[in-house]
């Protein structure tokens, strides 16, 4: 018995050495994987990083905190500081498995990057837009990111309506690849703003929502949205300007303007109260209430909710229908229906944009921001 009680703990003590070492290894291993990733993994993903990599090398965060408005550095000490009293040990295996993660991820889209959809267009990063059938497709093309919409997207989304509203296509359809249709505004867009630039940056946004709005606005042929997953924000907004919305039945629908200190964009402040009604539509623009599939299909947001199992298949069937139809006809019955609306939609959308520059440039907005990266980096 004695003999067994003097080998217990020799023998756990190999092990735990063993482990180390093995951790350590991995740890290693994935600061060099790490360095020959050729895509961009987020501001996101490189403040977890940077996190796991200090708790990993130093221990628990012992840094002074940073000032509100050093936003860069904030952040990461945020981040580091929630991870609280985590291990180094483990800390090393959760910094290799997420750099293997996102080995795995480009490797994937490497994959199919080398296999192009039939009819794909060139010229694009961040949507995946097609032609086949009479259809132009648009796919929201980042999925680990949620397909959020960066400056770069913004820009090729409007590319996209412009060829399409020129090519040869009857019917345009925009959708999202993975699991959401998009959770809307990327909020890393006010990451990195020094104090100097808070002026231009509300400026320039403003400029840029103001002309993706009007692209929606003046799509001359029918615009169709299919939503395959949650949607946020400036893509649930916009849906009021498409011609029909199709959603699965696990797709929801956010707004959550006052909760980051914002105001409503998308002509959403006209076209939501004439949609859903005013009670409704201020209990989404106002209060930041997430419907379900269901609930924005009854209250008319949604034009139809499939189960998701059999999603794709059916809208997919039934819109390869739709761009069978003469395509001049449909053009210029679109027009007809949207034409008396187009001046009053440009009018809203220019107002909505010169309320968001002043709410982008208030201490409540800015603090709101900060205030949403702090939970994130807690998660």
């Amino acid at each position: 018995r004695s003999a067994k009680r003097v080998c217990i703990p020799a023998i756990h003590l190999h092990v735990t050495a063993a482990t180390m070492q093995v951790s350590q290894k991995n740890f290693e291993k994935a600061q060099e994987q790490l360095k020959l990733l050729k895509n961009d993994p987020g501001n996101e993903t490189k403040l977890k990083l940077y996190a796991l990599f200090k708790q990993a090398t130093e221990g628990p965060c012992n840094a002074p905190k940073p000032g509100m408005l050093d936003f860069v550095k904030k952040a990461k000490w945020d981040a580091w500081n929630s991870l609280g009293n985590l291990s180094q040990d483990d800390a090393k295996q959760k910094y290799a498995e997420l750099v293997s993660s996102l080995v795995s991820a480009e490797s994937a889209s490497q994959r199919n990057d080398a296999a192009p959809e039939e009819g794909r267009h060139d010229g694009y990063e961040t949507i995946i837009v097609t032609t086949k059938n009479n259809i132009t497709k648009i796919m929201f093309n980042r999925p680990d990111r949620k397909n959020a919409i960066n400056y770069q997207m913004y820009r090729e989304i409007m590319k996209a309506l412009e060829e399409a509203g020129k090519n040869d296509c009857t019917i345009a359809v925009i959708t999202g690849n993975g699991d959401y249709y998009s959770s809307g505004n990327d909020l890393n867009n006010f990451a990195n703003i020094q104090p100097g630039e808070m002026e231009k940056m509300a400026k320039d946004g403003a400029v840029l929502l103001k002309d993706f709005v009007g692209h929606f606005i003046d799509f001359p042929k029918p615009l169709i949205a299919v939503i395959n997953g949650p949607a946020v924000g400036i893509c649930v907004t916009v849906l009021g300007l498409c011609d029909l919305v199709y959603a699965s039945d696990r797709a929801t629908f956010h707004s959550p303007f006052s909760q980051l200190g914002q105001s409503p964009e998308g002509c959403s402040s006209y076209l939501f109260p004439k949609i859903m009604g005013l009670a409704k539509a201020s209990e989404m623009l106002l209060f930041n209430k997430k419907l379900t599939a269901a609930e924005a299909c009854a209250q008319g947001l949604v034009t139809e909710v499939f189960p998701d199992s059999s999603f794709q298949k059916e809208v997919w069937a039934r819109l390869e229908a739709y761009a069978s139809l003469p395509k001049n006809s449909l053009a210029v019955s679109k027009q007809l229906l949207r034409s008396t609306e187009k001046e009053k939609l440009h009018a809203v959308n220019s107002k909505e944009c010169e309320v968001l520059t002043e709410r982008w440039l208030s201490d409540e907005c800015v603090n709101a921001i900060v205030s949403f990266f702090q939970k994130k980096s807690k998660l």
